[in-house]
């Protein structure tokens, strides 16, 4: 049984720093009962936090483009976007960060991080970007900007190849739909059950035997992540019914690289690259290359 790892989705990674700077701020205005000097002390304190901040919101693009070297901050413990194996470092998120770089007249340097600590290390300037399976999350923009995405995580509708009826969720009114047990899934499941009112949900230990039900006809379609769909269909074994995914997903999940909110100019650049390699199908070529066609 394959194990698929995955991200949580509600993780804070707000800067640590700024803990530590209201820390110090506010042990700077606990003197102030020792006098004016106290005072204008603590003010000239925050003001020079606030100067030091404005001078690290300069646009990082310049200084990216004249050293060549675009630094991405990555988790090398996630495949099949990014494994290090003895040291050789391979997966979609490194491939696709390499095309980006060299679409972008630019050579990637990667830098490892756990997953917990990658968005402080781009807020800390360690790194320029961040391209590691990391899913746009609204709540952040106030410190960060996002990519339009490269690849979506989200779930899908797995289904015998030669199914016509079935092209959503809507269509499984009066059929038996397979998931996971207990995963997001099965969540969406449920939804859809008491939308539908007579849509039945077996549910299975993984995705792997949930996949394995539609295969065997015990199950009209699965609802699974979209990768775990796609390494299942890659790597199954001849003698049930061959099966494919609707490309829709039916709870989006989009990865897209990300920046400190002030690269603007860095972000329209990796935008227009990304644009450029979707055109000429690099992302897809990659996706593919990992998971299969």
């Amino acid at each position: 049984m394959r194990e698929i790892r995955r991200r949580p989705r509600t993780a804070d990674h707000r800067p640590r720093l700024a803990g530590e700077a209201l820390r110090l701020a506010a042990g700077g205005w606990s003197s102030v009962v020792g006098g004016r000097r106290s005072v204008v002390a603590a003010i000239l304190f925050a003001l020079l936090l606030l100067l030091a901040g404005c001078a690290r919101q300069a646009d990082s693009w310049p200084r990216i483009r004249e050293a060549g070297v675009l630094r991405v901050g990555i988790d090398p413990t996630f495949p099949p976007f990014a494994l290090d194996e003895a040291g050789v470092l391979t997966g979609i998120d490194v491939d696709l960060a390499r095309a980006l770089a060299t679409e972008m007249g630019l050579e990637a340097q990667f830098t490892y991080f756990g997953y917990d600590g990658l968005y402080d290390a781009l807020l800390t300037e360690q790194v320029d970007v961040l391209l590691s399976a990391l899913v746009i999350a609204p709540e952040r923009t106030e410190d960060v900007a996002y990519s339009t995405p490269y690849f979506d995580a989200g779930l899908v509708l797995v289904i015998p190849e030669g199914e016509t009826a079935i092209n959503g969720m809507a269509d499984l009114a009066g059929r038996t739909l397979a998931v996971e047990l207990g995963a997001q899934a099965h969540v969406t499941a449920l939804e859809w059950q008491n939308r539908l009112g007579d849509m039945t949900i077996q549910t299975f230990t993984s995705v792997d035997e949930a996949l394995s039900a539609v295969q065997a006809g015990e199950a009209d379609a699965a609802l699974v992540d979209y990768v775990g769909g796609r390494l299942f269909l890659r790597d199954a074994a001849t003698g049930g019914r061959p099966l494919t995914y609707l490309p829709q997903p039916v709870v989006p999940e989009p990865y897209a690289v990300v920046v400190r909110i002030a690269d603007q100019q860095l972000l329209t650049e990796i935008d227009t690259a990304l644009e450029r390699l979707e055109q000429q199908g690099t992302p897809a070529a990659i996706i593919n290359l990992h998971l299969g066609p």
